[in-house]
């Protein structure tokens, strides 16, 4: 597979493990340097032939046809429990500046890993697509996929509720940026690429055949309990405006490396969305 902008963190490893030499250094001193940089770039190379690997199948492929291959790769995952969730959460949105802590996905609050539950200022397990949409609630399946599942303040959950995604409305009060009225939910700028690419991965893994619903991306808002979310113009803004960044990519590889064995796609390759929808 050609290298691209599609997994643009990988490079910057290699680019991150050079920054780590001194400027000043001595000559001696850049030459026992010199290996770490080398091991760092060499990992930095084997993880983008890594990625590559996983998506032979999809080569070439656009549309139609490359959404079906894509649901064919990431079909593939370990399952991970309702309750397991829990602590999967405290792994993969860990705070990069205290491991403490987890970030809420809205609020982009770091908050104990400890206060997870149903309190007012607890944080919970948050459906970026929502339960209702396909019916699916917390079943070992879609409603345990850690894709889209990600720590939030109670309140601001139950404030975004099973709302669509779409611009607009009054502030929420706990998310400072985020947005909501009677039937849309409009997350803070940070994530609103992270909400696009959540909501996709759900749309290509859920195809209907393994017992659970289709699930679909739509442009409307109001959705209910169908088995689609929207509004997709909206969603494909967002994935433009906000690219991946080291924290979602880590996010991905966590998943892939210990939970789910599974990838988001479109992390990886967020051209693929505007190739397919």
């Amino acid at each position: 597979m050609k290298s691209s902008p599609r997994a643009p963190w990988v490079a910057g490893l290699a680019v991150a493990a050079l920054a780590l030499i001194p400027a000043t250094a001595s000559a001696g001193s850049q030459r026992t340097a010199a290996p770490h940089a080398d091991a760092a770039a060499a990992d930095a190379a084997t993880t983008t032939a890594s990625v590559d690997a996983y998506y032979a199948a999809a080569e070439g492929k656009t549309g139609a046809a490359l959404k079906t291959a894509l649901h064919n790769i990431i079909k593939t995952q370990s399952k991970v429990t309702y309750e397991g969730v829990w602590n999967a959460l405290k792994v993969t949105d860990q705070d990069p500046a205290n491991p403490n802590n987890v970030i809420l996905v809205y609020s982009g609050r770091s908050q104990s890993k400890s206060t997870n539950g149903g309190g007012v200022n607890d944080w919970n397990r948050e459906h970026v697509w929502a339960k209702s949409h396909g019916d699916f609630g917390t079943s070992t399946g879609p409603g345990t996929d850690l894709h889209h599942l990600r720590p939030e303040d109670v309140t601001v959950n139950s404030t975004r509720g099973n709302k669509d995604f779409d611009m607009g409305g009054s502030p929420v009060a706990e998310a400072p940026g985020s947005f909501t009225d009677s039937d849309s939910f409009e997350p803070r700028d940070a994530v609103k690429g992270d909400v696009a690419r959540m909501l996709l991965y759900m749309a290509v893994r859920y195809d209907g055949g393994d017992g659970f619903a289709d699930l679909e991306v739509n442009d409307k808002v109001n959705n209910g309990s169908a088995p689609a979310i929207g509004r997709i113009s909206v969603l494909k803004q967002w994935n433009q405006q906000d690219p991946p960044d080291a924290f979602e990519q880590r996010r991905n590889q966590v998943i892939f490396d210990t939970f789910q064995h599974n990838r988001n796609p479109f992390i990886d390759h967020p051209e693929w969305v505007n190739s397919i929808w």
